[in-house]
């Protein structure tokens, strides 16, 4: 068949055609050193580029699965064309016209290849293309205008109307040379009820799906017409030689340079949903067409992306409701995970997808969406977690008991751990080092390598709590505050008995702070054997007594001679540690409140954040100068 092309005309295209230009359209390519390019392989799943191309000599080579040769094998090979086929299309691409010698008219020669079905394709959407700008098509307008699209939209995504009649198209493509088994072939007619060809699509608004390289492969079809007698809202074309729902994204063919560019994707749930994102300026959106996002398609945009070792690309993914959201976010947590981690999602408010997002709040709104991406692990933690009162210790222990597994499932270690210690914080859990022993425990790694932080448990098994190691330097303020509530309460006095039991972690330590109150306090006139005695009677038998009796008599670790200024020193750092947790309280509160539905709590609590951390300034500056 290489002969029907004179050897001069294949000559020339591979000329005029570059390879890295036609590789590049493909994979994202980056320089090799030697004057060679390289990227991932479309041959094979890699993660390493091992593609590599020599624009000088013309040729590819693929050192991972052993595929190589020029440009015309290299769309042979990427779109499953035959050689004539391949020529054709680079021809094509840079409008020199072939010569053809024998085996008679190009046409004839080529009926039902993989080219003629796409050239078919191509006479349908520029048919369909005509036919928006006739009167019947008004209410296809209509529909696109009313969603914020014009003209030049409607021409830059080639969108068309399939008109009324049975067979308006398929009589148009058979008298432009088809004939009917091609236009079967490419699912543009079908056989209707009577055994006679009708048109696939009828009054229905289309938008053309297009493969990576820009040609027409298959159509969208939206509904507009109550009275239509098919009730899906859009049709699709089926499977063809050409159209393969599982590998071809629209809107691919207008934003793969910017992918390429920008390194990130953003996918949508509709072609309006494109069309909207790209008039708001976020020219990377694509949306699957029939089918749901796969792995086919994250394999494109992988290599797209030049997504290896090197680089992590990112994909966010917008949904019009969190529990769609929710829904495809837990998905993450099965699988290999390839891609979860670099996966965002992002919810557009009130319910509303890009296109009603852009309608109602403007392209600022739209870009600002995609710029306040989640991270997809993130947010399907988060949104379990909104379900539980986490102002509440029961809250929290119900919430941990139930999202410690699904963080245990994240497979890469490092973003386990680190999502361990985001999941106490957004819960308020203060011993982050016990959830991240959680989840590791639970994911079968183990928790030997987690520094272990004192137990701070509230009993031990036989109802006692556990004692608090002397020299634990995380309770060092507290030990010593109450330590000189036991020696020196006349300069501990009422500073000491105002101290809310939130400012003692250890449960020894609360219990000690809760027999000296109950005892009549630092300022109650007791002092020596008779405070500790007094005490002592309000505590229970076992570790709080013993504890109460070690703080009456160890040493305070004071430089010099114990007095006000220690001591009030002391309680700064005790109490500056306490609002340091409240802080991070209001922050994980934060966390979890909408600037923009929950604006009045979202006011509030902000508010508190900056009294709080201007509170632990003024005790910072007292506990250092105490310590000058």
């Amino acid at each position: 068949m290489a002969g029907l092309i004179r050897e001069s005309d294949i000559a020339q295209v591979r000329e005029l055609n570059r390879i890295d230009d036609i590789v590049g359209e493909y994979v994202a390519l980056r320089r090799a050193g030697g004057g060679a390019l390289k990227g991932l392989c479309p041959f094979h799943d890699e993660k390493t580029p091992s593609l590599n191309v020599r624009p000088t000599h013309g040729t590819f080579h693929c050192f991972g699965c052993g595929e190589g040769g020029d440009v015309i094998k290299f769309i042979m090979q990427i779109e499953h064309l035959d050689f004539v086929e391949s020529v054709q299309r680079l021809a094509d691409r840079v409008g020199y016209t072939l010569t053809f010698t024998g085996g008679g008219t190009s046409v004839q020669r080529d009926r039902g290849t993989r080219m003629r079905l796409v050239e078919a394709n191509r006479a349908a959407q520029e048919f369909y293309a005509q036919q928006l700008l006739t009167e019947p098509a008004r209410p296809a307008r209509d529909f696109l205008k009313e969603r914020g699209f014009d003209q030049t939209a409607a021409q830059r995504f080639g969108c068309g109307y399939a008109p009324d009649g049975w067979d308006t198209l398929t009589k148009h493509l058979l008298s432009q040379g088809f004939d009917i088994n091609e236009l079967y072939k490419a699912q543009l007619a079908k056989e209707g009820s009577r055994g006679k060809p009708i048109d696939r699509f009828h009054r229905r608004l289309l938008w053309p799906i297009k493969d990576l390289a820009g040609d027409v492969v298959g159509f969208g079809a939206r509904r507009l017409y109550d009275d239509d007698p098919i009730q899906a809202k859009y049709l699709n074309t089926s499977e063809s030689p050409v159209y393969k729902k599982s590998q071809v994204l629209f809107g691919l063919d207008l934003a793969k340079r910017e992918i390429a560019k920008r390194h990130q994707v953003v996918v949508v749930e509709g072609y309006t949903d494109v069309m909207a994102m790209h008039a708001a300026g976020v020219p990377t959106a694509v949306a699957s067409s029939g089918t749901a996002f796969g792995t086919d398609h994250m394999a494109v945009l992988r290599r797209l992306m030049m997504d290896d070792d090197t680089f992590r690309g990112e994909v966010i993914f917008t949904f019009d409701g969190d529990e769609a959201g929710q829904k495809a976010a837990l998905k993450a947590f099965e699988g290999d995970q390839t891609f979860a981690g670099q996966t965002y999602i992002a919810i557009a408010p009130e319910g509303m997808d890009p296109c009603e997002l852009r309608l109602t709040k403007g392209d600022t709104a739209v870009r600002d969406l995609v710029a306040r991406r989640t991270p997809l692990f993130e947010f399907a933690i988060k949104t379990m977690l909104r379900s539980y009162d986490l102002d509440s210790v029961d809250g929290q222990v119900a919430a941990l008991k139930d999202t410690v597994p699904l963080v245990a499932r994240i497979k890469d270690e490092a973003k386990r751990d680190g999502y361990a210690v985001k999941l106490a914080f957004w819960t308020g859990w203060q011993d982050e080092s016990m959830v991240v022993r959680r989840v590791r425990e639970t994911s079968g790694s183990g928790g030997k390598a987690v520094r272990r932080a004192p137990s701070h448990r509230p009993e031990t098994a036989d109802g006692d709590v556990p004692r608090p190691a002397p020299r634990d330097p995380g309770l060092r303020a507290q030990r010593e505050v109450l330590k000189a509530a036991l020696q020196e309460p006349a300069l501990a006095g009422p500073a000491y008995d105002a101290l809310p039991e939130e400012a003692f972690t250890h449960p020894a330590y609360i219990a000690v702070h809760r027999a000296v109150l109950a005892a009549g306090g630092a300022a109650s006139g007791l002092a020596g054997p008779a405070l500790l005695d007094a005490a002592t009677q309000q505590a229970k038998q076992g570790t709080v007594r013993m504890v109460l009796s070690e703080l009456a008599v160890e040493p305070l670790h004071a430089r010099g001679e114990v007095d006000a200024d220690y001591v009030a020193t002391e309680m700064a750092v005790l109490q500056e540690s306490l609002v340091g947790r409240q802080i991070n309280e209001v922050k994980s509160k934060l966390q979890r409140v909408s600037p923009v539905e929950d604006g009045d709590e979202y006011r509030r609590l902000f508010g508190d954040l900056v009294a709080l951390e201007q509170y632990r300034k003024a005790l910072r500056e007292q506990a250092v100068g105490g310590f000058s």
